[in-house]
């Protein structure tokens, strides 16, 4: 096998028809295996499929070319390391603006990105060739960002020399482009890690090769005492304290037990399923090697899964810390932080190695670190009158730094101010003091934590504003602007020294308490600092309280005052010889050189699978790991996990994931078929290889869990008593369709693909929106906290979702109400209160596509807590010969099928989408599910779904239906509200017209019926239109009623009311004939007939 470089070098010799040519390397590919005889059988297993992974993927992002992420090349130069033939590396500069057709907005080339460098943007894959020289093929080696807010400078290794005269050009105006392809990042990562298979590390790679049963269990003898052991010890009230369930506890004594057995390496597979604390049992586990001293690598296949699983340790570990913050140094997340987001997780930002290095790098500097204010502060306590004559016998230097001598003196005004302020019963009472120290130790961590992690975020996110913003120093600068600036006394000179020093110390003690690994600095140590930060606080309030001043502090009389001075003073100085001699900081500069330093003293760390192969390019984990823990193992390829497995020192690994939720996405359906996506979790989980399964479920409402744990995990998950307590069943909305578990079914959905083969339904987009809709509104009303999720497995849905759902997204800010709407590859390890699954699928032959994934849809039916509605076509489903068939079945089995025309408002918002569609044949009475509740029926002439054609939005279509119900509940407008009728026939006293939107007119009349040997009225719609075309229609109108007779037309003009709504009158069909014969009947027809109608 090449070398490193050799999968860039393939792609590099790869012309655009091979990429396109998808039968490649289709007769080179195989099925890979479940067991393997040799290491080197295992690793060339994987290697076509890669290749042909990663061709699939380069080829993908080729046909979506018009559409990738583009940037403005600045400038090209050769770089430093340019070598002809093969190292043809060159600098460019790239533009950051945005760039307004790239739907992803701006666009920064990262390390790892394939791009094509092109003198126009392409438009299709046409435009790309190798051979045409306006278009080169490179990959991004190295960014480096600047300050410069305009642009960035990347390095780049070029296919082909770029010529002296293109590069000139850019000088010259002419504009280049740098066009996104793919990122290959990963792969290359993964082609190295099989390619050392056999060199490094293989303690754990030939375990795995094939399933021994003698090594699955645990060393007897070293089970049965270690686990005696834990019981007895701290460790093991610690771990009872977690309030583990039987099955986690198993779990997590289980891989102790194996850590401390010395005969043999372990694998050990934790089997989580949705809701059964998989993350908290990894927590738990972590909180115990991180106890033992045990160095561990945690990964995981996400970002998003690394930071749950750091989080959820550092919940378990800070409440337990010594000294607040004392042990977090050795912990580290290690990453990206851009690809983290982790500007958004300030809780992570105090493990995380680039915000560490970057604020240990302050203490660490050597003339204004932690060392040179040590040594200050022992000499201005020991001898303050010499650093005070040092002073004065610089006076160049002092003119030479003004803005010191500034600072000094407003910090002297400023503390004086303060101490005006201060009680001095606060100074005399040493028990007071120590009552108080736990507290003020609390608040100076946080403080002072807070302060660096906003200087590092500043500094990260490219802000102009000076980092020093927020520090004391510079507010003094200020406040003394306008005093003129002259040599300062003694009392001055010692008072402003004293608290700088203070300042600096205070900073630096609770920097590297927190930050600095437990190997360096000792409990012992740690304690040393803090009680000489309180011993500082005291002689600060001391000075301060003296009233002859800091000039006879130090005198030989003393009164009880000077004595207390004097006293706080020998002590402080007393710890800080101590500290110097016991503690000093190693000697390192530099960011790169702090990480490697934290990274080789850390006990845990945290990073993704990918991520972990840094730890061996940059040579930072000189110190052997002994336990590799996987989280979501399942959903990682086996092959990736080759990256890390292979860590000098490595005894035992870890792999937690449950194989029936999703599997690493596969690009190649060449690759999927050998099985290139599947887990080592997975393989060895099919050879037999014990599990332990965590079976208690603290998530799911039970209505929601039985059909999964049923269909997935054949019944062997338990509900917890939480999730099973009467509380935990919510109602969010009315009616039985909204209860904890309900499929709702949209009969009339109208399906389509999008421009990249994505499907979407856009009457199920309506019906989603409208219940989000509802529970915004019963949200905000009731003053709840609620999240909502909404899943699809099609991309073109979810967007169509997040579009519609915009007014309601934006409303939601601030509020208590959330809504997250995603993929089901998005949404796993996610939860919600309530989740609404869009099936979208609506065809009649059960034709699902990637839906029958049981996986994908196992994800999915797990995500809710307490509410599960899934939105789909019933008879598509349950034509689909999948599980989606049986979950159909079951919901109609437990009475939880209902159809969503049952709800009014969906009704009305599945006829709008229809309309918008213009598929309004979908559902041809419609109009019965509307208004089936309404006082009066009501009839369309020509039919309800050519009514509907008349309508072109769907504000209008709101609008009619709004003003139809009103009109069937007997609403009427006054005489004064009508337009003239335009003919003297028949519809000039029957023809009703009500304005709607503005220019367009609802024509109804009152018609009757005859139907079970009745005659009723019913109100007949004639059609939706402007006023110029109402004449037409009232002619027609006319003909119409020609046909009726007197009676029947006296009947339609009949009018009887209760209270403000007109009702529909009825008459037995026997009444026609013996009408004249009843007095009243008979009057009552004759004053209709003369029209007085109101």
């Amino acid at each position: 096998m090449e070398g490193t470089k050799s999968l860039i070098q393939l792609v590099f010799s790869w012309s655009v028809q091979d990429v396109l040519n998808q039968n490649l390397y289709k007769d080179k590919v195989r099925k890979i295996p479940k067991t393997f005889p040799s290491v080197t059988h295992y690793r060339s297993s994987f290697i076509l499929p890669l290749i042909e992974e990663t061709r699939s993927d380069l080829c993908s992002s080729m046909i979506t070319v018009s559409s990738a992420p583009v940037c403005e090349i600045l400038y090209i130069e050769k770089s430093g390391d340019y070598k002809e033939p093969g190292d043809l590396i060159y600098d460019i500069g790239v533009n950051k603006m945005n760039d307004a057709e790239n739907r992803k907005g701006v666009y920064i080339p990262e390390n790892g990105d394939l791009l094509v460098l092109a003198e126009v943007r392409p438009k299709c894959i046409g435009d790309l060739s190798w051979s045409n020289e306006s278009y080169k093929i490179a990959l991004v080696q190295r960014k480096k960002r600047f300050e410069h807010e305009d642009y960035d400078e990347i390095q780049i290794l070029s296919l082909k020399p770029i010529k002296e005269q293109d590069m000139q050009q850019h000088t010259e105006g002419k504009t280049r482009f740098a066009v996104f392809l793919t990122n290959m990042k990963t792969n290359v990562r993964i082609w190295k890690a099989l390619s050392l298979l056999g060199e490094g590390n293989m303690n754990i790679i030939k375990q795995v090769l094939q399933v021994d049963s003698s090594v699955v269990d645990n060393c007897a003898n070293c089970f049965i005492r270690e686990k005696h052991n834990v019981d007895a010890s701290t460790l093991g009230a610690y771990i009872r304290s977690f309030d583990l369930n039987a099955s986690q506890e198993e779990a997590v004594l289980s891989c102790i037990c194996a850590r401390e057995c010395h005969h043999r390496n372990s694998v050990k597979l934790i089997w989580g399923p949705p809701g059964t604390g998989k993350t908290k049992t990894i927590g738990a586990l972590l909180f115990a090697f991180f106890k033992r001293k045990c160095r561990t690598l945690t990964c995981a296949p996400t970002n998003v899964a690394v930071l749950a699983v750091t989080k959820r340790l550092l919940n378990l570990v800070i409440p337990k810390l010594e000294y607040q913050t004392y042990g977090l140094g050795d912990i580290i997340l290690f990453g990206n932080g851009e690809r983290m987001k982790i500007y958004n997780h300030d809780d992570l930002l105090d493990v995380f190695l680039d915000c560490r290095a970057h604020i240990l790098s302050d203490c660490f500097a050597p003339s204004s670190g932690w060392n040179y204010h040590l040594r200050l502060m022992i000499c201005l306590l020991e001898d303050p009158g010499k650093l005070y004559h040092e002073y004065l016998q610089e006076p160049a230097n002092r003119k030479k730094d003004k803005n010191f001598k500034a600072q000094e003196k407003g910090i002297l005004r400023y503390e004086k101010l303060q101490n005006n302020e201060e009680k001095q019963d606060d100074v005399n009472s040493k028990n007071s003091r120590n009552q108080n120290n736990k507290g003020f130790w609390r608040k100076l961590i946080l403080q002072t934590l807070e302060e660096s992690k906003k200087t590092w975020k500043e500094k990260s996110c490219c802000r102009k504003e000076s980092r020093l913003k927020h520090s004391r120093k510079v507010d003094m600068v200020h406040f003394s602007q306008d005093h003129e600036i002259e040599g300062l006394t003694f009392e001055e000179f010692v008072n402003c020294k004293f608290n700088y020093c203070k300042d600096q110390m205070r900073m630096h003690v609770v920097i590297m308490h927190t930050h600095l690994p437990s190997s360096v600095i000792s409990p012992r140590v740690v304690k040393m600092m803090i009680e000489f930060l309180e011993l500082l606080e005291l002689l600060d309030s001391l000075f301060h309280a003296a009233d002859e001043g800091l000039s006879n502090a130090f005198s030989q009389s003393m009164d009880a005052k000077q004595f207390k001075l004097e006293e706080a003073r020998e002590h402080c100085l007393q710890i800080l010889k101590l500290l110097h001699s016991k503690f000093t900081l190693p000697d390192i500069s530099g960011v790169s050189k702090i990480k490697h330093f934290c990274l080789e003293n850390a006990r845990l760390i945290f990073c993704t699978a990918s991520s972990s192969a840094k730890l061996y390019a940059e040579d930072m984990l000189r110190s052997s790991l002994e336990v590799l823990i996987i989280d979501e193992a399942a959903q990682l390829k086996e092959c990736e996990s080759a990256i890390p497995l292979q860590f000098p020192g490595l005894r035992h690994a870890i792999f937690v994931g449950d194989e029936c939720q999703l599997p690493a996405m596969v690009q190649s359906k060449i690759s999927e078929k050998a099985e290139f996506g599947r887990s080592l979790f997975l393989r060895l989980a099919q050879l037999g290889h014990k599990k332990h399964l965590l079976n208690v479920q603290y998530r799911m409402h039970p209505s929601i869990s039985l059909f999964p744990n049923v269909e997935f995990y054949g019944k062997q998950i338990l509900d917890a008593p939480l999730v099973k307590e009467r509380s935990y069943e919510k109602c969010f909305l009315q009616g039985k369709m909204y209860g904890s578990y309900s499929f709702i079914n949209v009969d009339h959905g109208h399906e389509e693909a999008d421009d990249r083969h994505s499907q979407k339904n856009v009457v199920e987009v309506a019906v989603i929106c409208e219940i989000v809709a509802k529970l915004f509104e019963e949200s905000v009303s009731m003053k709840e906290t609620l999240s909502v999720g909404v899943i699809s497995p099609y991309s073109a849905q979810v967007s169509a979702i997040q579009e519609k759902l915009g007014k309601t997204l934006s409303r939601a800010s601030g509020s208590g109400f959330s809504v997250s709407v995603r993929s089901v590859d998005g949404f796993q390890g996610g939860e919600e209160d309530i989740i609404l699954i869009s099936t979208v699928r609506c065809d009649l032959m059960g034709l699902v596509g990637f839906l029958k994934s049981p996986q994908r849809t196992n994800v999915a039916l797990t995500r809710a807590r307490y509410c599960l509605w899934i939105v789909g076509n019933g008879v598509t489903l349950g034509n689909s010969d999948s599980v989606w068939e049986r979950l159909v079945i079951d919901a109609k089995a437990r009475g939880f099928f209902y159809n969503a025309d049952e709800d009014e408002c969906l009704a009305q918002v599945i006829i709008a989408a229809l309309i918008e569609v213009g598929k309004t044949d979908h559902f041809p009475n419609a109009h019965l599910v509307l208004f089936k509740s309404a006082r009066w029926k009501v009839s369309f002439h020509n039919g309800f779904s050519k009514f509907v054609t008349r309508i072109k939005t769907m504000e209008i279509c709101k609008e009619v239906i709004s003003m139809l119900k009103k009109l069937l509940s007997g609403w009427r407008q006054s005489h004064k509200g009508r337009d003239p009728n335009f003919t003297n026939g028949a519809s000039s006293q029957l023809l009703e017209q009500y304005k709607i939107n503005g220019s367009l007119y609802l024509v109804w009349t009152v018609d009757i019926l005859e139907e079970n040997a009745c005659i009723f009225q019913v109100l007949k719609v004639w059609d939706l239109l402007p006023l110029s075309e109402i004449s037409n229609l009232a002619k027609l109108v006319d003909i119409f009623y020609g046909k009726y007779t007197g009676d029947q037309i006296n009947r339609c003009k009949l009018r009887h009311f209760e209270g403000n709504l007109q009702v529909p009158m009825t008459w037995s069909v026997h009444s026609n004939e013996h009408s004249k014969d009843d007095p009243v009947e008979f009057l009552s027809i004759q004053f209709a007939s003369l029209n007085l109608l109101d």
